[in-house]
């Protein structure tokens, strides 16, 4: 038996390869079509989720799980480890570390014996995934649950998150991120950089380019600026642009020394309300 298993929610956009790896237990929100509630990449693909947003006609919404769904997953992960940290997506844009909360109090009842750690990231997306999988990468070299949360807090003050939306009409219509939406009536044909800091656990606007290839652009001069000769990790999004995402990830890896570098689909959770063409990156870098 493992000294600590991680548990995360599906907006983490770890490639399933590393899931698989590490045995992080992963546990999907919901999309909403037409009155009925889809599991994240199990009832539905992401492909399904951004064919329907492009169509523009009965859009989908998002919902959390419940806490018996991940007072379910911590049981699960119970039968396998000694103790479990739970990491969420931030709760300044969504209730799951809420609903994970609640989840804990219900597994705790069943195995009183097994510790759970709850922690907020303050992050979405790759840096979620970062912090989740450094944490997992610790449980599975043996970390005890104080040290696997250290990880996790650690991976947390280092992450960047830059994400290029293809259009502001999905930001508008949700009002989720307000001074981004604020944008949609005041520049035409533009390609808004949005950043996700940790430390304020929110998204907020960065830049107003006026073309796909200056947002790319941008997000990897920000990237160079901030990271130096550095060895860095980079995860990149994309939301059902596979070919932009592809060029987007040869390109990170001609210009930067990475210890690691994955391309994984833009989690259709966030993508409802960022819509389909997003092109993002997280990243972090080694030393100090």
């Amino acid at each position: 038996m493992r000294r600590v298993a991680v548990v995360t929610d599906s907006t983490c956009c770890l490639p399933a390869e590393l899931v698989a790896q590490y045995s992080i237990h992963v546990v999907p929100l919901l999309i909403c079509i037409d009155g009925k509630a889809h599991r994240d990449n199990v009832d539905i693909t992401a492909q399904e989720v951004y064919r329907i947003m492009r169509r523009d006609e009965n859009l989908p919404t998002t919902s959390v799980p419940t806490p018996d769904d991940f007072s379910k997953a911590f049981v699960a992960a119970g039968k396998e480890a000694e103790g479990i940290v739970c990491i969420t997506l931030t709760s300044l844009q969504s209730k799951t570390y809420e609903t994970a909360v609640l989840g804990k109090k219900i597994a705790e009842e069943a195995m009183p014996r097994t510790a759970i750690e709850v922690i907020d990231s303050r992050a979405v997306s790759g840096a979620l995934g970062f912090t989740v999988l450094e944490a997992a990468r610790a449980a599975y070299k043996g970390a005890d649950l104080k040290e696997v949360s250290a990880a996790a807090y650690r991976t947390m003050a280092r992450i960047n998150f830059l994400a290029m939306v293809d259009t502001l009409h999905f930001l508008a219509r949700t009002g989720r991120i307000a001074r981004a939406a604020a944008w949609a009536g005041a520049v035409l044909n533009m390609k808004p950089v949005l950043e996700h800091s940790t430390s304020i656990g929110e998204t907020t606007p960065f830049a107003r380019p006026r073309s796909k290839a200056k947002a790319v652009e941008l997000m990897l001069q920000t990237m160079a600026e901030r990271m130096g000769d550095s060895t860095v990790h980079v995860l990149v999004h994309h939301a059902d642009e596979l070919e932009e995402g592809e060029k987007l990830k040869s390109e990170v890896a001609r210009r930067f020394k990475c210890a690691e570098l994955y391309l994984s689909e833009f989690t259709p959770i966030m993508g409802v309300h960022a819509g389909p063409g997003v092109l993002a990156v997280a990243f972090w870098k080694e030393g100090n």
